[in-house]
């Protein structure tokens, strides 16, 4: 009989999401839709950008001039609860996607 190892594999530690983020574009970070100015505000919906599936789906707590304060509510494969972005790293979720999520 074969015992369980104590530590589990990264692969078995690695979270799933309940939302479909592989529906989510890529857009990173240096891309034009990524450095246009966007108005986000509490509340928002959001993701990171350059690896949606890292963080996850967020809502926008707060925004100090260029940097936002982002609750992602562990949705991502990293488990990341909150975390403070630039701007150019996060991107609206776009009304039409919500509803395939």
């Amino acid at each position: 009989m074969r015992e369980k190892p104590i530590r589990e594999t990264a692969q078995n530690q690695r979270r799933v999401s309940p939302y479909r983020l592989e529906l989510l574009p890529v857009v990173p970070a240096y891309h034009r839709r990524a450095r246009n100015k966007k108005p986000l505000q509490e509340g928002q919906l959001v993701y990171y950008g350059p690896m949606p599936l890292y963080y996850g789906i967020g809502e926008v707590k707060r925004v100090v001039g260029s940097y936002v304060a982002v609750d992602f509510r562990g949705t991502g494969q990293f488990g990341v609860h909150e975390d403070v972005l630039s701007q150019e790293y996060l991107i609206p979720i776009p009304p039409a996607t919500l509803s395939l999520l």
